[in-house]
């Protein structure tokens, strides 16, 4: 028996060409530097770029009769020789949009009328209370009420140079930053675009704004599933999602749609929970009383179907609308019966965004196809 050492291997396994290259299999690298050898047995690694190389069979088949031949037949080789593959690392994030901002949430609903902006405003000023740093992006393109909801109709936010780039500086009110397509266009007019138009100004104002360091970012979305929806789990790493939705069976089968529309497996955005709206009135002059004017725990019963926590229950009283017609939301309120039922949304909330960002791996970017979109 001939006396075994690595280097009498290596230079056997150099007879082996790896084929189209006219290199063969040491020169290329291939064999790892693990050779073994026990008495008259062999153990080695061959390296190949992919899992799925078609002469890997043929590659080890050879590299046996290499040993055998140029060594000695009654080495032991056969089926001593593993096959590895390269890691192919997963591929990089790019550079995260918003490095500063914790956490984004979107906030959508199935059906117009639900009062999605309503609840997107009050959380949004609920947050600020409470001592986060809050954003708010009016994102429904064709109907924006934000600025109207807190008074800055008028405003026009101005361009500063940060870094080297010039971004829109957001209208601050109550705490809160926001910009919405409703400070760059006449508030009269009806905006008549197409998808790729709205999608391309949601974009901007993400982009292209001085958001800064957030704690919770709020994206006001148009009511159902559209183009915006798509363009904004495809621009930014959303950490979740909150549905709004009324008691109504009509409102409640949209809300069916648009949650699983996002837990989807070609979305796959966690839904934090849903919010109930109108859940019940209840007259200012008789606070306790409870009066079901479109059915009773609807969104409720919808949480328990879909296994998602209901995140708050929001009655009609006449100072919500009054709120959002003077700019003055009722979150600013905290005694009132809306102020603290918006101050425990918030408090649910920012308790569903810390599970599941304990519980999940951390927010990426969707990347959605074509045919998927479809």
């Amino acid at each position: 028996m001939v006396n075994l050492y690595p280097k009498l291997i290596t230079d056997a396994l150099e007879k082996v060409r790896y084929p189209g290259t006219g290199k063969n299999i040491v020169e290329l690298g291939m064999i790892e530097d693990d050779i073994r050898i026990e008495a008259n047995k062999v153990s080695f690694s061959i390296l190949f770029e992919k899992p799925n190389d078609p002469f890997i069979k043929s590659i080890v088949k050879a590299a046996e009769t290499a040993v055998l031949t140029y060594i000695d037949e009654n080495i032991e080789i056969k089926g001593n020789i593993r096959v590895k593959t390269k890691q192919t690392p997963p591929p990089s994030e790019p550079s995260r949009l918003l490095p500063d901002v914790k956490n984004i949430i979107a906030i959508t609903s199935g059906k117009g009328g639900v009062g999605k902006s309503t609840v997107a405003a009050n959380l949004a000023v609920a947050l600020a209370q409470s001592g986060y740093r809050t954003g708010l992006l009016d994102a429904d393109i064709f109907g924006p009420s934000i600025p109207k909801m807190f008074d800055v109709e008028d405003a026009h936010p101005v361009l500063e140079s940060v870094g080297k780039k010039d971004l829109i500086i957001p209208i601050e009110k109550y705490g809160v930053k926001i910009l919405s397509i409703g400070f760059f266009v006449n508030k009269a007019d009806a905006l008549v675009w197409r998808g790729t138009m709205a999608s391309n100004a949601l974009k901007q104002l993400i982009t292209e704004a001085h958001w800064g360091d957030l704690d919770y970012f709020l994206i006001d979305l148009p009511p159902g599933t559209s183009d915006i929806h798509l363009t904004l789990v495809q621009t930014l790493a959303v950490t979740g999602v909150i549905v709004v939705t009324t008691p109504q069976e009509v409102a409640l089968a949209d809300a069916r749609k648009g949650v699983n529309m996002f837990i989807g497996e070609k979305i796959n955005v966690p839904v934090l929970g849903l919010v109930e709206n109108m859940a019940w009135f209840t007259p200012a002059e008789l606070p306790e009383n409870k009066y079901y004017l479109f059915g009773k725990e609807g969104g409720k019963r919808l949480a328990e179907e879909l296994r998602i926590p209901l995140l708050g229950q929001i009655p009609i009283v006449q100072s919500i609308c009054e709120g959002g017609d003077t700019g003055k939301p009722v979150a600013l309120n905290e005694s009132s019966i809306t102020g603290h039922a918006f101050r425990d949304l918030a408090q649910r909330t920012v308790e569903q965004v810390t599970l599941r960002n304990e519980t999940r791996e951390a927010s990426r970017r969707v990347e959605v196809t074509n045919k998927s979109a479809r």
